[in-house]
């Protein structure tokens, strides 16, 4: 287990350096996020075996920072949120998502990661349910296995009302969209009995439950690709 430490925009390389000291020896991982003071931080704790990961949020780290942070035995990982948040309505049919999961060595990196589909912005409340919307993501291997995410819409309505018949909507499309050409496309995971399971049954869980579907679909789903790959 690792001792988070978070560089931002606002920390200074004196405040960033003693965190580290006062963690006694403990394993790190620091979360780089905008942290300006690279060059004095990097330089002083050079030799602090206690640091064991980085983490770099690709939004604010660029490689020229990235380059800094070489050591050795030193677990580096680039995070890059790539779903894109707007209005539910407005979302495309399909939209590209990520290829980091294919190009992270590439990168210098050691692995990946992202924030699924919820993305990075944080809200503490939800947008009112005018649309309902299902995300998908799924790997394309026509387009070099790339990720894209698939956005399952109700009906536009004028009033946040109705979830259930606008969730059950969403939901028809998505298994149409299972049951079609492009089908193949998506991995045959536990959330997606999930859904067949819901609709099946006409239950409409919440969407809390439909999001945490969407978000366990996408682990498992690179799960399945990275389980995959090793065999091969």
């Amino acid at each position: 287990m690792y001792v988070g430490i978070r560089l931002h925009n606002d920390m200074s390389s004196d405040v960033a350096i003693n965190m580290c000291k006062a963690t006694n020896g403990k394993p790190i991982a620091l979360v780089h996020d905008g942290f300006k003071g690279a060059n004095d931080f990097s330089l002083a704790v050079s030799h602090f075996r206690s640091i064991r990961a980085h983490l770099f949020m690709d939004d604010n780290c660029g490689k020229l920072y990235r380059k800094k942070f070489n050591g050795k035995k030193i677990e580096r990982v680039l995070i890059r949120d790539g779903f894109q948040r707007r209005p539910r309505s407005d979302h495309p049919d399909s939209e590209f998502f990520s290829d980091l999961h294919i190009t992270y060595p590439e990168e210098l990196m050691d692995g990946f990661g992202d924030f699924l589909i919820v993305g990075d912005e944080y809200s503490e409340s939800g947008d009112p349910g005018y649309t309902v919307a299902i995300h998908l993501t799924c790997i394309d291997r026509s387009q070099d296995n790339a990720i894209f995410v698939r956005h399952f819409l109700s009906k536009g309505q004028d009033k946040p009302n109705d979830l259930s018949r606008k969730f059950a909507e969403a939901l028809a499309k998505l298994i149409d969209f299972l049951g079609g050409s492009s089908g193949d496309k998506v991995y045959p995971t536990t959330a997606i009995e999930g859904f067949r399971g819901l609709h099946k049954d006409q239950h409409y869980p919440g969407l809390g439950y439909v999001k945490k579907l969407s978000m366990k679909h996408h682990i498992e789903t690179l799960a399945m690709f990275a389980e995959a790959n090793q065999r091969n």
